[in-house]
């Protein structure tokens, strides 16, 4: 009798533990929010497993370079156009001297002329080598430039129709090779010093000339770029 008493004992206190367990359990889920308890149950299954090591992301440099110029250097990036819609762009340390937004930029030749000892832009200006004749006024522009100053040059659109030969000599004495292979609508970059010399082995000039069989846009090649990284030593 005392057994089977017992036994009913036991069975009513594991009865009323289940029930009192289930009951703190509903109102634990009531009042915890659904999130937090599945963001426990992540966490709980996640114990146990290698962290996850994320790279930040990388560091934007000046003028969108993949890698930063060391300390005491200029950068330096010259975009040609493309097509008639994607416009010319020249950057310096990190400042846009030419471009869309700044409303400078337009068909024919861009150029920037750049104080190399203060690394600030002096003046900018675009000439148009569709219509007008503007080879003069470039030419003059030119040769005005200090000594001492870096010139910039793109073209957007077409920088050879009127291209004269003394506006050709004039940016072949700054030591352009490729100014006198410029054909209709070619994109071209040049950067030159005038008054000293840039260092051999950097970026100074490219050409793109317009194939009917390889134009990225329609009657356009593809724009051009260059870029690199100047001492501000050189004189």
């Amino acid at each position: 009798m005392r057994l089977g008493w017992s036994n009913f004992l036991k069975l009513s206190g594991l009865m009323l533990a289940s029930v009192c367990a289930w009951y703190l359990g509903y109102i634990f889920a009531d009042i915890v929010p659904e999130d937090s308890l599945s963001s426990a149950i992540e966490n709980l299954q996640s114990i146990g497993e290698k962290p996850v090591l994320k790279a930040p992301p990388p560091k934007r440099q000046k003028c969108d370079h993949w890698s930063p110029c060391s300390p005491g250097s200029y950068a330096y990036r010259l975009l040609s156009g493309g097509g008639k819609e994607k416009f010319a762009k020249i950057c310096f340390e990190d400042e846009l001297l030419i471009s869309e937004q700044k409303g400078n930029v337009g068909r024919g030749i861009n150029i920037a002329i750049v104080n190399y000892k203060t690394g600030k832009v002096i003046s900018t200006e675009f000439f148009d080598m569709w219509e007008g004749d503007f080879s003069g006024p470039m030419t003059t522009f030119i040769k005005n430039a200090p000594q001492g100053s870096l010139l910039l040059m793109v073209t957007h659109d077409d920088g050879s129709t009127r291209l004269n030969d003394g506006a050709k000599k004039a940016i072949a004495e700054l030591g352009s090779k490729e100014i006198w292979n410029m054909k209709f609508r070619s994109s071209w970059a040049f950067i030159a010093a005038k008054g000293f010399n840039l260092p051999d082995n950097i970026q100074k000039e490219k050409i793109n000339h317009s194939d009917d069989s390889k134009n990225r846009y329609n009657g356009w090649p593809a724009e051009i770029q260059i870029e690199g990284c100047i001492p501000v030593d050189l004189i």
